[in-house]
């Protein structure tokens, strides 16, 4: 499965995101990428930028008693979270000799260089960054695929990004609908935005997922997302910056499964039996005779019932055949039927 071959309704294409579930260990990245493909997702993705392309210590100290990042200045948490670039090309490498796409989100123009000089197949935009026309641009001259987050971003500011996308280059887009916050609560994902979306733009939509489980995500497949970024982690219990709502190799396996399940139950509008309900048929309930009954004996509900199998009179004749005669004997556990009936 490739970015660029996606098109509205494509099957569900399952993004693991390390983000900083790394802890500053290359061995441990290089753990969670093979557990990620260990689970069937389809792509690993990084973020490549550090503490200085992204803000300037000093400038910001986390003030919000309900953010895991609580009372940290920003700049330090940026120093932790991180991906350092010396360790890209091994995670590149080590990607592809396990047959997973590897991608990554760059957060500026030198993080894009970087990235083209590995030869990543497409990019990923923040949520944060969706705006940056600068960056935009610089992205979209490579000509790559691009996924789009469009949290806190409006209807105007997401087609603006697109503009800027499609007039620099970029003819393969994806959004996905996300809600910025880390976690996110089910109510607040709203992802019956996601059809919504799919009339709007004239692109695949999918979904960054920021709720703890996968009940969000396969719901959305649902309604015709056809992307799915959840954060990943090997256990939620190692800690790491987004380590709280980040699916463990179980989870994943599962999204995986499950997701391709709602995908393919999708189907299309149908009323008609398949041919293996046709063979369930025998098992509806029809009317049968039962007491033995004697020529000129009455119908009666003593001795007519609806029971399975589906051999006898559909039982919407009940009452229509209640009060006629027996036209010969009949014995107990007949189906019935008109040449019975007098």
């Amino acid at each position: 499965m490739k970015i660029a071959d996606f098109e509205i309704g494509s099957m569900p294409f399952i993004i693991a995101e390390m983000s900083g579930n790394h802890n500053q260990s290359v061995e441990r990245a290089m753990a969670i990428i093979k557990s990620a493909a260990d689970a069937g997702a389809h792509a690993v993705k990084l973020q490549t930028y550090t503490a200085d392309t992204i803000t300037l210590k000093g400038a910001y100290v986390i003030n919000d008693k309900n953010s895991l990042w609580n009372g940290r200045e920003l700049y330090d948490l940026y120093e932790e979270a991180h991906t350092p670039w010396e360790w890209h090309k091994q995670l590149f490498d080590y990607a592809k000799q396990l047959n997973i796409i590897i991608f990554s989100s760059p957060f500026d123009p030198t993080s894009v260089d970087f990235l083209e000089s590995l030869n990543t197949p497409c990019y990923k935009i923040a949520s944060f960054e969706n705006t940056d026309h600068i960056l935009l641009e610089k992205v979209a001259k490579t000509k790559k695929p691009v996924i789009m987050s469009t949290g806190i971003a409006s209807i105007d500011d997401i087609q603006e990004s697109l503009q800027v996308l499609r007039d620099n280059g970029c003819k393969n887009i994806i959004l996905l609908k996300c809600t910025s916050a880390y976690p996110a609560l089910p109510t607040d994902a709203n992802i019956n935005t996601i059809p919504n979306m799919l009339e709007i733009y004239d692109t695949p939509i999918g979904l960054s997922d920021h709720t703890t489980g996968i009940g969000v995500s396969i719901a959305a497949v649902a309604l015709g997302a056809c992307v799915i970024e959840k954060h990943f982690t090997l256990s939620r219990k190692d800690g790491g910056v987004d380590s709280a709502f980040s699916l463990e190799p179980d989870e994943l396996k599962l999204l995986v499964e499950e997701s391709e399940k709602a995908y393919y139950a999708l189907g299309h509008v149908n009323y008609t039996m398949s041919e293996k309900e046709k063979n369930s048929l025998f098992f509806k309930r029809s009317l049968y005779i039962t007491t033995n009954m004697k020529k000129g004996d009455i119908f009666s509900e003593e001795n007519v019932r609806s029971i399975r199998p589906g051999l006898g009179l559909p039982t919407k004749y009940f009452k229509e055949i209640i009060g006629k005669k027996a036209k010969t004997d009949i014995r107990q556990c007949t189906p019935l039927s008109f040449d019975l009936i007098k």
